[in-house]
């Protein structure tokens, strides 16, 4: 095999086929594992010098013991180094163990008595590797009929069926916490000083150019009354923010600048502004916002009681 797979070839080789096996099973994120690991480049180092070591050890040991054989040895050292592929004795064992052919000077022992038109059979056996693959098949259906027809597991179409009803669950249930795919039918409103603080941040960056940075209001219309163009509350101020103002003369939309969770910090923060009477402040535009999700209070409970009934 060697002057098939000579040292130039053979030593590049392995060591390839090691480093394929490193990168593949260490997770290195988008680095090569030797880059990220110095450790991985070190190990590569000393595998390489051990296999060029022992190359040229056992090549060493075959002159050494070259030199001890005979004459006649050499000769049929020699002679088995010279043979073809085909032709050399572990091919042929190989191909033997393989096939079980008998050699072709044993054919008439072989021949059958059955002739067609000049045409003879010979009785040869079976490969083993045909008959192994056989059985090999008939176990395989003997196990697959027991599981699937006789104990009644999961086919392919059942387990695509559940493998996708998991899947909606695992989606919705990532929906639902996920900020990134926040919108104005999930959003809620934030009263956390974190999150307030960061939404102050953003508003300043961002909004207050045309708001004020008092939410007063500029270009844009007053922030902290009870009157709202496009409607109050963390939904329908979300979705302003997300998709723009009114057509022509409204805000841009932020949904290309700000993320969902920014955006709805913002939001929260806005809505925090309702009441805090700014300096001059812009007058007062659209129309009263009531929250219709909000709980009813009972009129006739909260109307005041007559004192002066005369009691019986």
């Amino acid at each position: 095999m060697k002057k098939f797979f000579p040292v130039y070839v053979r030593v590049p080789l392995i060591f390839f086929i090691v480093f394929a096996l490193m990168e593949y099973f260490i997770d290195s994120g988008d680095k090569p594992a030797f880059v990220k690991f110095p450790m991985v480049a070190l190990f590569l180092f000393v595998f390489l010098f051990i296999l060029i070591a022992i190359e040229i050890t056992l090549s060493a040991v075959n002159r050494v013991m070259y030199q001890l054989l005979s004459p006649e040895e050499k000769a049929q050292k020699e002679l088995e180094e010279s043979l073809s592929f085909k032709e050399s004795t572990w091919f042929k064992n190989l191909m033997h163990k393989l096939t079980k052919t008998e050699p072709i000077e044993k054919e008439a022992d072989l021949l059958m008595d059955h002739d067609y038109d000049g045409i003879k059979e010979l009785d040869n056996n079976l490969p083993p590797w045909w008959v192994y693959l056989f059985y090999i098949c008939i176990i395989f259906g003997v196990i697959y009929v027991v599981r699937y027809d006789v104990l009644g597991a999961d086919d392919q179409e059942m387990e695509l069926k559940k493998e996708l009803a998991q899947a909606k669950i695992d989606v919705a249930e990532y929906m639902k916490t996920a900020p990134d795919l926040m919108d104005e039918k999930t959003v809620v409103l934030l009263t956390d000083a974190p999150s307030l603080d960061e939404g102050k941040t953003i508003f300043t960056t961002n909004c207050a150019a045309c708001h004020r940075a008092d939410g007063g209001g500029q270009i844009g219309p007053n922030l902290t009354d009870d009157k709202w163009i496009l409607g109050g509350g963390i939904k329908n101020l979300f979705h302003t923010i997300t998709n723009g103002g009114r057509d022509g003369k409204g805000m841009i939309a932020w949904k290309g600048t700000l993320k969902p969770k920014e955006i709805q910090k913002v939001a929260s923060y806005i809505l925090s502004l309702r009441g805090s009477n700014p300096k001059d402040p812009k007058e007062a535009e659209g129309e009263v916002w009531v929250d219709d999700s909000a709980p009813k209070t009972d009129a006739a409970a909260a109307a005041p009681k007559d004192t002066t009934q005369v009691k019986k």
